[in-house]
């Protein structure tokens, strides 16, 4: 599937009501013959950085529920290569990652927000195939 590419968002269908995917927006960051990665970008955690205990001395900062895969790790998607370095471009203006103490330095101290920068707890993962096979099946459609 060729317009299938880091960027894009999928957003689930009425295929997959009942599920934990139900509702659910997705972006893409990664698409490779490996098989593809995204962060769920609609569903805030209700929880703030500020509340977990290695950021408890951090500004309240919000958190999405990424996905279910890797629940322990934090994740960044940011706008901002200007304050945080070794991010992975994405998009032309959206980045992956990135050093982690520059972040929390941009959220407490340079005025960077929620626009700037997304952190989530987790991700979602599909194995190479599985996303286009549930795309074919009318589990997601693409959006750009």
């Amino acid at each position: 599937m060729k317009d299938l590419k880091a960027g894009i968002y999928i957003k689930s269908t009425d295929a997959l009501n009942g599920s934990i995917f139900e509702n659910t927006t997705i972006l893409l960051v990664k698409h490779n013959p490996a098989g593809s990665i995204g962060f769920v970008t609609n569903k805030p955690l209700y929880k703030s950085l500020h509340q977990l205990i290695e950021f408890n001395s951090s500004k309240p900062f919000p958190l999405m529920d990424g996905g279910p895969v890797d629940i322990k790790r934090l994740f960044v998607l940011h706008k901002r290569p200007d304050l945080i370095s070794v991010g992975e471009q994405i998009t032309n203006d959206l980045y992956l990652g990135g050093n982690m103490e520059q972040v929390i330095e941009a959220i407490n101290h340079k005025g960077a927000n929620n626009q700037d920068i997304q952190l989530f707890i987790g991700y979602c993962g599909w194995d190479s195939g599985e996303l286009e096979a549930e795309i074919e099946e009318g589990s997601w459609v693409l959006f750009p």
